[in-house]
């Protein structure tokens, strides 16, 4: 092989991920002739950006290897579980673009997990034990120290048998007594002293109703499950990197078919928390409106603000595929939906904090028509007309009385462009009896209409209007960061990750837009010109229209990546 050939080679090694690296090896080496994953959520809660990271992971290796990805449920544990969660799940796996090879359920599988549990029972590999879940703790001492034997540990086999059917049955109450595996009491890794198989648990399951009354843990059942169905790469987060050699142990002592588990590192975003337990929190306490509330990292709440498949699919990639965990700042993820929406969205103009302004020298009762571009990154969306009037309605930030240093927005004597129509110079303004500006002056150049200076007059400010006689009102949230503070799981001695929630998170105003906006349906996704990304929200109806801000314009990641 030529010294080019290698040069080759080695950047196409360097361009893929320490994944995609292991399964190549797999793939030359003959352990594995097929690329088989699975995303294998439990249906506890609603999925967040964390899983889109996961999701995108295994349904992308499927795709590049050409191989298959299955959607399975781990749906161990009855009691935190509901067909709610299912349905969301697959809707986010949907929407993202995905589509699984096969939907399977761990609760598929009970029969067989527990056929598996009584073969490791004869075997000697596995026990009932009746301590309390803090005796077996206690037991389990320290990874430095040894670990004590419980007296229920050296039974035989034919009353562990005897003992593990009557669980089944019903015979006992809940929590009365767990199946153990029998491995290593004295290992370093704590996973590996005994770790309970099955418990009791009197919960009905959103599958299987009443007919099981004991349910196997998650660390007995994952490998098993991912064995039954083939997968020949289980790809998780780095905290189950601990639970590896259990996953294996399984596997290689029912003498089934063994996948490659392979961990990377979670996703962690700053001003925000990643936990179902307390994401579930914040919905049972009504601190958002519910799992979908805009302001959480859910990939249902992310939808409702206005992200695009495409711009999850982009942060996935920028976020890339690691070894070690560290936080990933917010600013990267709306730099993303920026990225995707500039090409796309289309362009409307609103006015979020609305002052009037007249235009002195306009005719009176006449309303002309605009020419406005949908989209000036793609000209194929084309124009629209939009009314222009006498009155109108500005931003009041864009409007200063006695302005400050290189501000070239409307002031007495300044003279603006206006986005599509002309040139106005504000002549004054009028004030309530508290001060307040409440309508401000101008006069328009005939000569510029469409914006364009008639005699090469150069002109610093662009600002946006809405003609005040054609208006549409509808209301906008103003969504910010849920979390006042980077890290709200690293809380203060005293306090909790609610201390910390953002009271300015959402702000709700009344905004002027465009007579087109009444006609759009929820979901339509703009940018407001100068204003940011909205979209319209699901709660919207005939009477009454709702606009989400998915983001504004200002990049300050991009900004930080380039100093």
């Amino acid at each position: 092989m030529t010294n080019e050939a290698n040069s080759e080679g080695n950047k196409e090694k360097e361009s893929k991920n320490f994944i995609e690296q292991i399964i190549d090896e797999h793939l030359k080496n003959g352990r594995f002739n097929k690329v088989h994953t699975r995303f294998p959520p439990e249906p506890n809660g609603y999925l967040h950006i964390g899983h889109a990271k996961s999701i995108c992971l295994n349904f992308g290796l499927a795709e590049k290897y050409n191989g298959k990805c299955n959607l399975r449920f781990d749906d161990t544990n009855p009691s935190k579980e509901e067909t709610e969660y299912v349905e969301s799940i697959k809707e986010d796996v949907k929407w993202l673009g995905f589509q699984w090879d096969g939907e399977y359920y761990a609760s598929d599988y009970f029969q067989q997990l527990y056929d598996w549990a009584l073969q490791l029972i004869k075997d000697g590999k596995a026990y009932v034990c009746e301590c309390s879940q803090e005796t077996i703790s206690q037991n389990r001492t320290t990874p430095t120290r040894e670990g004590i034997a419980c007296e229920h540990r050296n039974r035989s086999a034919e009353e562990n048998l005897d003992l593990f059917q009557r669980m089944k049955a019903g015979e006992f109450p809940d929590g009365s007594m767990v199946l153990r595996a029998k491995i290593d009491l004295n290992s370093p890794n704590m996973h590996m002293r005994d770790p309970i198989m099955y418990r009791i648990m009197r919960a009905h399951h959103h599958r299987t109703g009443d007919d099981w009354l004991i349910y196997p843990m998650y660390d007995y059942a994952h490998g098993e499950s991912d064995s039954i169905e083939g997968i020949t790469h289980s790809v998780c987060t780095l905290e189950f990197e601990v639970h590896r050699p259990l996953y294996e142990w399984f596997v290689q002592n029912l003498n089934i078919h063994a996948p490659q588990q392979i961990e990377f590192a979670r996703l962690n975003i700053n001003y925000t928390v990643m936990s179902k337990r307390k994401l579930l929190q914040l919905v049972n306490e009504k601190h958002v409106s519910g799992w979908d509330d805009p302001r959480m990292p859910t990939i249902s709440g992310l939808r409702r603000r206005g992200y695009t498949p495409e711009s999850i699919h982009l942060f996935a990639d920028k976020v890339g595929i690691a070894k070690r965990e560290n936080v990933i700042d917010m600013g990267l993820l709306e730099f993303c939906v920026r990225e995707d929406l500039n090409k796309k969205a289309d362009r409307r103009m609103a006015v979020l904090d609305p002052v009037k302004l007249i235009i002195t020298n306009y005719p009176e009762g006449q309303t002309e028509m605009i020419e406005a571009v949908n989209n000036h990154e793609d000209e194929s969306k084309g124009k629209r007309m939009i009314p222009f009037s006498r009155e109108l309605y500005i931003e009041r930030g864009d409007f200063m009385e006695e302005p400050s240093k290189k501000y070239h927005r409307m002031y007495p004597g300044n003279e603006v462009r206006f986005r599509y129509a002309y040139f106005i110079t504000c002549t004054g303004c009028k004030k309530n009896e508290e001060g307040e500006i409440i309508e401000i002056y101008g006069e328009y150049d005939p000569a510029s209409k469409g914006g364009n200076s008639p005699d090469g007059r150069k002109i610093k400010g662009t600002i946006h209007w809405v003609s005040a006689e054609h208006a549409y009102p509808f209301e906008t949230r103003l969504y910010d960061r849920l979390f006042s503070v980077e890290n709200p799981d690293d809380a203060e001695e005293g306090k909790t990750f609610l201390d910390y929630l953002n009271p300015e998170s959402l702000t709700t105003i009344i905004a002027y837009g465009e007579p087109s906006l009444k006609d759009t349906e929820a979901g339509y996704s703009c940018q407001f010109e100068r204003m940011g990304y909205f979209i319209k929200d699901k709660d919207s109806s005939g009477e009454k229209s709702i606009f989400n801000r998915t983001t504004g314009l200002r990049d300050s990641w991009a900004k930080e990546q380039n100093k």
